[in-house]
């Protein structure tokens, strides 16, 4: 299927969020905008419901995330904060791979983890191995290899 030239334009323009490739912004107003309906009680969508409740889980994150002007800083490494909107994808993006055992392997390598670490403290421990492997990728050119990260899950799991 062929996507209309203007589409994207369009979609900057009515602010609904691309599903699979969000920009900065959209996912930053995603985790701020679930945040408050948290805050406030509202209704949440099950993705939002999933986000939330990793929010709850990092108090460190609650004042930014309660701060609509958090979503334009810098959160660079030297400034030496942690970028929550970046913590919070990856515990996302985390929950979605296990749940979906997509790459093949990562639902097992996370049971591993979880049985010795709790759930929260395997997806930090994933989180260095997404990282690492993202890292990788974009340093190489080549793809993200799922394999390899498959494998340093497993190998961190076997630590423990």
């Amino acid at each position: 299927m062929q996507i209309p030239a203007g589409a994207q334009a369009e979609r900057l323009q009515d602010n609904t969020p691309t599903m699979f490739n969000p920009s900065k912004d959209e996912v930053r107003q995603f985790f701020l905008s679930a945040w408050q309906r948290r805050r406030d009680g509202g209704v949440l969508t099950p993705i939002e419901l999933i986000a939330a409740d990793w929010m709850e889980l990092h108090p460190e994150y609650h004042a930014e995330l309660s701060d609509p002007q958090s979503a334009s800083r810098d959160y660079a490494v030297e400034q030496g904060r942690t970028n929550p909107f970046l913590h919070l994808s990856m515990h996302l993006s985390i929950a979605e791979q296990v749940s979906i055992d997509q790459p093949p392997g990562i639902r097992q390598a996370f049971d591993l983890l979880r049985s010795t670490l709790g759930e929260h403290e395997a997806h930090h421990a994933i989180m260095d191995c997404l990282g690492e492997m993202l890292w990788t990728a974009q340093r190489s050119g080549l793809p993200p290899d799922g394999a390899a990260y498959v494998d340093c899950v497993q190998r961190r799991a076997t630590r423990c």
